[in-house]
């Protein structure tokens, strides 16, 4: 009989398991690192290596392809920005046009914030694979949804209405940062909580 295969023993008090998710987590850092100082596709897995301090092989201990890199890294881009927004809204109170100004001002004080970031959410994502682009627009239908729960009730049934007012607010963004972020922070969440008010209609007198 063959024997078992020992299992994998913890380093430093550190299991495998452990291990292998922090090096996860240094090639996803990396990547937003890389991606949005070189582009997405001037880029490869072996500066990404090279950035996160690991050799290529733990890249395909995590990832398929870099695309799947690009996927992940993404994503954690943009549900870290989305639970930022969601709790911003939270925390607005239950008044419908405060709770879409803090929102956006969220959004757009996080682009700031973290430029390189940014770049992977507005600009290297797109038209990459029909893979890549599935993953784009599942992130905007979900933060279309949210938005519209917290912000524009209204908008909550109409999923074209809520890719209209995201579409919208993002190309506000891109716009914003190829100016240098001008207009200063409160005029750009001004400017693009008019276009999702105009969207989404009038909030009703009693609740603002």
């Amino acid at each position: 009989m063959t024997p078992d295969p020992q299992p994998a023993r913890a380093y430093r008090g550190v299991s495998p398991e452990e291990r292998r998710a922090q090096r996860r987590s240094k090639l996803i850092a990396a990547a937003i690192a890389v991606y949005g100082e070189r582009g997405y596709r001037q880029a490869t897995v072996k500066a990404v290596c090279e950035a996160a301090g690991l050799t290529e092989r733990y890249f395909y201990e995590s990832f398929e392809n870099s695309e799947d890199l690009l996927i992940t890294s993404y994503n954690a881009v943009t549900y870290k920005m989305f639970g930022d927004i969601a709790a911003a809204g939270q925390a607005a109170g239950t008044a419908r046009g405060a709770r879409a100004r803090a929102m956006l001002r969220a959004y757009f004080a996080a682009l700031q914030r973290d430029p390189l970031s940014a770049r992977v959410f507005l600009v290297e994502i797109r038209g990459v694979s029909r893979a890549v682009d599935k993953a784009f627009d599942a992130s905007l239908r979900t933060i279309g949804q949210e938005i519209a729960r917290h912000a524009a009730p209204d908008a909550a049934a109409d999923e074209l209405l809520q890719a209209g007012i995201v579409g919208g607010v993002m190309h506000i963004a891109l716009r914003w940062i190829d100016q240098g972020y001008q207009p200063p922070l409160d005029s750009v969440t001004e400017t693009a909580l008019r276009l999702g008010m105009l969207m989404a209609g009038p909030a009703p007198a009693a609740q603002d």
